[in-house]
């Protein structure tokens, strides 16, 4: 099927930027197959980035990565996943990275999930006393109750059974208006500089996100829209393969949404100028020439991109 040529909206008027730095949200080992089209065996250590925010006195996250305590997580998740995956956390906490660039955890006080699954969302509580968590629309339509009622549910209870919950969250309300490509995007600050962007396709409620910085380049914050730069770019195309019991499926529960996504991201970087910082990919950090990335970095990841990244290892 043909995606159609996305409209385009003019990108805001603004001189408002934001404070954007990436944090390292460990990793595991990846399954190529399950990426790309045609590809039949290949593991690979596909890291997880999370991103902090700041902007006029606020501090916020943009996802969580992986932490090696198992309990953060759901028992489908440490069944079916985190048994074969062999998944690390950040030689450097989430905590001590923010740490690091003179926050304290009590200072965050939101967290945003581009989606809901368990290599990027987890309860907040316990880390991040003071803030709350937003999903995108139609994320506890799609992911409630989780499994404090079921536990062979992946989708976590802490969160979205109705009457235990043990989280402070809600979805994003909006208002949603047009965005470049997209359609529905939430002008977050109310001054340009960040735009919380509804991503179809992934799963319910994906989103992305794009940031103004000092200086004007604007960085979209990709999550999984798209799970490589060769998705990206076109010059592969997105994995279906066959599981026991579900028959086939890809890594995106709507196909046909999560290209128009794909479309539209690319509509931002080669017309509109956009520096793309997926939530898996390392490939610019090993090439090392996209000054606008590489300024995310401090100088423990800037040190780990130029040594430990390329080699596979752990930042």
């Amino acid at each position: 099927m043909t995606v159609a040529e996305p409209l385009r909206a003019p990108l805001p008027e603004t001189d408002a930027y934001v404070n954007l730095s990436l944090l390292d949200g460990g990793s595991f080992m990846g399954d190529l197959s399950r990426l790309h089209a045609g590809v039949t065996d290949g593991t690979f250590r596909m890291y997880n980035w999370a991103f902090y925010v700041s902007h006029q006195g606020r501090h916020i996250l943009w996802d969580l990565g992986l932490d090696e305590d198992r309990s953060c997580y759901t028992p489908w998740v440490n069944q079916f996943m985190l048994e074969h995956v062999n998944h690390v956390g950040p030689r450097r906490s989430i905590v001590q990275q923010l740490r690091e660039r003179g926050v304290e955890a009590g200072q965050i006080d939101t967290v945003l999930f581009s989606h809901a699954h368990w290599d990027h969302s987890r309860p907040i509580r316990d880390e991040f006393p003071n803030a709350t968590a937003y999903f995108g629309p139609g994320t506890k339509e799609g992911c409630s109750p989780g499994h404090m009622v079921d536990p062979s549910l992946q989708w976590d209870g802490r969160f979205f059974d109705p009457e235990r919950f043990t989280e402070r969250w809600g979805e994003l309300e909006g208002p949603w208006v047009e965005f470049g490509p997209f359609e529905k995007a939430l002008d977050y600050f109310g001054n340009g500089s960040f735009w919380v962007i509804h991503a179809p396709g992934h799963m319910a409620g994906n989103l992305c996100a794009a940031a103004r910085l000092e200086g004007g380049a604007w960085v979209l914050l990709g999550s999984d829209c798209c799970h490589s730069r060769e998705l990206l770019d076109g010059t592969c195309d997105i994995a279906q393969f066959c599981v026991p019991g579900l028959g086939k499926m890809s890594l995106h529960t709507d196909l046909v949404a999560a290209k128009d996504t794909i479309a539209k991201i690319r509509i931002l970087e080669q017309e509109l100028g956009f520096h793309v910082a997926l939530a898996h990919d390392a490939g610019w950090m090993k090439v090392g020439k996209d000054q606008v990335l590489m300024s995310l970095l401090d100088e423990h990841m800037k040190t780990a991109a130029k040594e430990r990244i390329p080699k596979e290892e752990i930042p």
